[in-house]
């Protein structure tokens, strides 16, 4: 297993450090750009709905499940979102 992440991590050292030039640090800079702002959202998101879940179960006790499995859609949906974010700087830096 330790071979293969070897090999994967010296193809994309070879792959970024190939595509050297203001095009290959534009998209190096465009991927970084894409997944840092891209993370913001989902992370802020998921924050705010965590207290909310925590706040409305404080209230009323007796509501947790249903509270809870709402709380873990609506983070895993948000979560979708920085997922395709990080999918677009791996297309960023891979095309």
């Amino acid at each position: 297993m330790h071979d293969l992440a070897a090999s994967v991590v010296a193809d994309v050292l070879a792959q970024t450090t190939a595509s050297a030039g203001i095009t290959g640090q534009l998209k190096q800079l465009g991927a970084g750009l894409a997944i840092g702002l891209g993370a913001i959202g989902p992370g802020i998101g998921i924050g705010i709905a965590v207290r909310g879940a925590l706040e409305a179960i404080g209230r009323n006790p007796e509501t947790e499940g249903a509270v809870r499995n709402t709380m873990i859609l609506g983070a895993a949906l948000s979560e979708a979102v920085a997922i395709y974010a990080l999918l677009i700087a791996l297309l960023l830096i891979f095309v």
